[in-house]
């Protein structure tokens, strides 16, 4: 029997320019993604994958041909490579900055024959509104603390995989969106929500069924620390009243409304990591698809017949 993981601490003040410089990278990366994708449904051809190295895009088709881009957090690199056989290397390091890397993205695309339009400034990043290529700000990249960060994607991915392994209707990837900049899986009932009133385009089409969202996130100005997250829309009555697992877990009203919380430093200083997370994804699963009226025997998957 392993032993319970040992957790790095991701300490949000200390890693915080790292934290918004890379948000921005992936922002450059994730929107050649979105361009390139056909659309699908709740902007599933948006996010990025957490994968053995980093994060990537996994692989975009071009007419007789696909590419990927990958960021590989092991030797600090954003590598752009398509089936032919040609590859393109930028080195990430303190100093490069988002103007860099978006420049340096596009002339890699145009040398491998890629000929992409993407919307070139950020979307939804608090600390940035600039147009990437007039961002000579954030260049605060740390090879420390982003291959840190990226190791705890690897573990959460996993615990968040084996949790969606227990539900039987229809749920997300677990997928990173760059928008927010947090990792997330998302359980559906299969009915359709009440139209949000006054949504933009990106809330109307996220959100137009029922769900519950779980999550990591390595934090925001608002909640200013790492943590995992749920929470379910519609939102239904007495949802902060429920219980949340492990004991250290609690309802918040950080952002309005009440969401799940679980920070990641109590998280990491449980028992057994793994189980905690687990409980709290049930917990705040349970709380959230009863009180919605959700059929929740018949949606859990229980292994083969």
């Amino acid at each position: 029997m392993s032993s319970p993981v040992v957790l790095p601490a991701l300490p949000f003040a200390e890693w915080y320019d790292a934290k918004v410089t890379l948000h921005l990278f992936a922002q450059v990366v994730g929107k050649v993604r979105m361009a390139l994708m056909p659309a699908r449904n709740h902007w599933w051809h948006v996010p990025l994958y957490v994968s053995i190295r980093g994060l990537t895009t996994r692989p975009i088709h071009v007419g007789t041909r696909a590419f990927q881009i990958d960021f590989d957090f092991s030797q600090h690199q954003l590598v752009l490579h398509d089936t032919r056989g040609k590859a393109v290397g930028i080195q990430l390091t303190k100093g490069l900055t988002v103007a860099d890397l978006y420049r340096n993205v596009m002339d890699g695309l145009a040398s491998l024959g890629i000929d992409v339009t993407i919307i070139p400034k950020p979307y939804e990043v608090a600390q940035s509104t600039t147009p990437f290529a007039e961002d000579h700000e954030h260049g605060g990249y740390d090879p420390t603390y982003v291959q840190r960060y990226w190791e705890i994607l690897v573990w959460m991915s996993g615990v968040m995989e084996e949790f969606s392994a227990r539900f039987l209707g229809k749920s997300t990837p677990v997928h990173l969106f760059w928008h927010s900049f947090d990792l997330a899986l998302t359980r559906f009932s299969g009915r359709r929500a009440p139209a949000m009133e006054g949504a933009n385009r990106v809330n109307r089409e996220a959100y137009s069924h029922e769900v519950v969202s779980f999550g990591f996130w390595a934090g925001d100005d608002v909640l200013g620390a790492p943590a995992l997250y749920s929470y379910t829309h519609p939102l239904p009555d007495g949802i902060a009243d429920q219980p949340l697992h492990p004991s250290v877990a609690r309802w918040g009203m950080d952002y309005g409304s009440p969401m799940a919380l679980l920070m990641y430093d109590d998280l990491r200083n449980l028992p057994d990591a793994r189980v905690g997370a687990l409980d709290f994804f049930e917990s705040a699963y349970q709380a959230g698809a009863r009180l919605s009226g959700w059929n929740v025997e018949d949606l859990t998957y229980r292994g083969p017949l």
